[in-house]
């Protein structure tokens, strides 16, 4: 079944009205017609189930058959805080991530962060990585589309994590995979994650010292090194499984 976006304002007692690309979408490339059924989330956490009643040049409208429960969502809000790579490969980071349950993705300009843009190259860039997390979130179900926060640099990222319950930086001088799997599995629902992830060849010691000054938890991802667009995802993978896990206990 196809999954489409809308803001609550668009969303009536009895029907959904959709507006934006997605009308082209439906319109031409789908090649929906009146009768066909889609799901449509409010971008908050919740999810219709509707019938298409007018396909018209502008907006389209669906008939609510019913509304949902949403529980696509993980149990606490995971922040990643991702180096900036070389190339495409935070699109690959975006996509993966947000399939996986990650609620925001921060771009972090490091010092070893090869990647400089301005302010023209990142606002395409941003555009672009936001429609990449939209369509992630359609495909694996989601009710919220994560955002893409602004490129900032490490002081600045270190900053933003303070208000988060927890913070986890991956790092090759961590204590044993017993100690992350005690880290990781006192994190209970509800708590708000920060994830830091270093560009190609990973962070400087003294990032590290500064962010574990700042309260960031070092964990290691096993006796493999794992590139900058995978080590993210092994550790919201854990961290899923343990949260999912224990919400269900």
């Amino acid at each position: 079944m196809h999954h489409f976006f809308t803001e609550p304002s668009q969303i009536g007692e009895k029907e959904i009205r959709i507006t934006g690309s997605d009308v082209n979408h439906i319109r031409n490339v789908l090649r929906m017609r009146p009768g066909e059924e889609v799901l449509v989330s409010d971008g908050q956490g919740r999810d219709y189930r509707c019938k298409l009643t007018d396909i018209a040049d502008t907006s389209v409208t669906a008939s609510i058959m019913w509304r949902l429960g949403g529980n696509a969502e993980l149990p606490s809000r995971i922040t990643l805080f991702q180096g900036l790579p070389k190339g495409d490969k935070l699109e690959y980071i975006i996509q993966k991530c947000v399939e996986l349950g990650a609620v925001r993705i921060v771009p972090v300009q490091t010092k070893r962060t090869v990647v400089k843009l301005d302010a023209k190259k990142e606002q395409l860039r941003r555009k672009r990585w936001t429609a990449i997390a939209e369509s992630a979130a359609k495909q694996s179900g989601r009710g919220i589309v994560p955002e893409i926060g602004a490129v900032t640099d490490f002081s600045q990222a270190l900053a933003e994590a303070a208000d988060l319950d927890v913070c986890l930086i991956p790092y090759e001088l961590a204590r044993g995979i017993e100690h992350t799997r005690e880290v990781c599995s006192s994190i209970m629902p509800g708590q708000s994650v920060g994830i830091f992830i270093g560009p190609e060849g990973g962070f400087e010691e003294s990032e590290v010292r500064a962010a574990i000054e700042a309260g960031a938890e070092p964990v290691t991802l096993g006796k493999r090194i794992l590139r900058t667009e995978t080590a993210g995802m092994a550790l919201i993978s854990v961290l899923a499984y343990l949260l999912e896990h224990e919400e269900e206990e």
